[in-house]
């Protein structure tokens, strides 16, 4: 079997059946293809951000078994701060809670509600298309073909791989592991733990609410271009439960089968050109997760409705409209945090130094609101006040010690305007056929 799309989505995670639910609702014709059967679990801190909240209520997409949340604490090695989550000009002030085998449910039927076609089955071989990648023969023998390919299937993300627009060796990598457990946690804690006295863990643990009682805690590290380093979370995770039952936390270690998931994840899109030719990269799979607190649901949605939009706008220049949004958007954060993140990973006491300084008493209560709105990612639409100045403070810094390093400059050339790779395609004008 054959069929002809407009738009093949590769992966029906937030960022994929976001930008097919956009694509359908704009008559266009789109395949959205997941290698498993929905619902389907994935490994996650479960947690949306405000911004991810706001787009939610923009697509007019109700999830209402989803829990409110709001300020988080972080806790350091000594003492803790409690980061505030205020109304931005963009964004409201709490995210949302709800497990992804749920909250990924929710996004795939209703792509499918509005038009999208669902298929259940590996995007195996690729076929080639006038400009390049044109589709993929399926595990399940279909072959699907279409004029733009969007590449939504994860860190690993062989639509990225196929069409040659991932280096290995420039991608920060970080891999996670969590567990369900029954435990009253109010609000969401990140903890800054050592695994050694005063040499920081390379990551954060956390512990977050959910429906029900039933909180998510897990472990997640990075280990910049070294996927063989990804087990130290694995092999940290039964201390890092014992420190939560020293604290409180919990009230036991969950047990060896307390259904541990782990899943890698691809930060600060460095290694990655988002978009060329007839595909685009949108969510994990174009490495759009926050370096410095590993947030990437509300990334994941807002980059697959730009990729939409820019696809229903034109599919000539789909890659270049793209590009142009994810350079305003997330280029000008991800391209000074994705050097920290690299910077402090390999240095474990410098880490503890600042992590317990940031914590501490006085100075954690000045920094609160401006960390809050410079970690998250919140400073583009937040409210005027001390908190944005800091925060302002903070991104001008980070900016400044950043400038010179070759991350900086492998963002400069990858969003130059020639490198766009859009010479030479056809049609630039031509827009998606709409159903009639």
């Amino acid at each position: 079997m054959s069929a002809t799309f407009d738009v093949i989505v590769v992966g029906a995670g937030p960022a994929g059946s976001v930008a097919a639910l956009v694509l359908a609702r704009g008559g266009a014709r789109v395949a959205l293809v997941d290698k498993m059967a929905f619902p389907r679990d994935k490994a996650c801190g479960d947690l949306v951000g405000p911004r991810g909240v706001q787009l939610l209520d923009d697509l007019g997409v109700s999830v209402p078994e989803a829990i409110r949340v709001g300020d988080m604490a972080v806790v350091g090695p000594t003492h803790s701060v409690r980061l505030p989550c205020r109304d931005g000009l963009e964004y409201p002030d709490h995210g949302l809670a709800l497990p992804r085998h749920e909250f990924d449910r929710v996004l795939h039927d209703t792509a499918v509600d509005a038009g999208a076609v669902p298929f259940s089955a590996r995007a195996a071989q690729p076929v080639a298309g006038p400009d390049g990648l044109g589709g993929f023969c399926l595990s399940t023998g279909e072959t699907l073909r279409a004029d733009v390919i969007v590449g939504a299937d994860g860190a690993t993300s062989h639509v990225a791989g196929t069409a040659g627009l991932v280096d290995v060796r420039r991608v920060l990598w970080g891999f996670a592991v969590r567990t369900y457990v029954d435990a009253p946690i109010e609000v969401p804690q990140i903890f800054l733990w050592e695994s050694a006295p005063r040499r920081a863990f390379p990551g954060y643990g956390w512990a977050f609410p959910g429906p029900d009682g039933r909180a998510n805690v897990g472990l997640g590290c990075g280990v910049l271009a070294d996927r063989s380093a990804g087990a130290l979370a694995t092999r940290c995770w039964a201390p890092f439960m014992e420190e939560l039952t020293r604290r409180g936390v919990l009230e036991a270690p969950p047990g060896a089968d307390g259904g541990l998931l782990g899943g890698w994840l691809k930060l600060g899109m460095v290694g990655t050109n988002p978009a060329a030719g007839p595909v685009l990269l949108v969510g994990d799979a174009a490495g759009l997760v926050n370096p410095l607190q590993g947030e990437g649901i509300s990334q994941a949605m807002g980059s697959g409705r730009a990729a939409a939009e820019a696809v229903l706008a034109g599919p000539g220049d789909a890659a270049a409209r793209y590009r142009r949004y994810l350079s305003a958007r997330d280029r000008p954060y991800q391209s000074v945090t994705a050097p920290l993140h690299a910077a402090l990973l390999p240095r474990p006491v410098v880490v503890s130094m600042v992590a317990r300084a940031v914590t501490a008493p006085v100075i954690g209560r000045l920094l609160a609101g401006g960390w809050s709105i410079f970690w998250n990612d919140l400073l583009d639409g937040a409210a005027p006040g001390s908190p944005r100045v800091v925060a302002r403070a903070a991104t001008a810094a980070a900016r400044t010690l950043t400038a010179a390093g070759r991350t900086r400059r492998w963002f400069r050339a990858t969003f130059a305007p020639d490198a766009a790779g859009e010479r030479g395609r056809r049609d630039p004008g031509r827009r998606v056929r709409t159903a009639s």
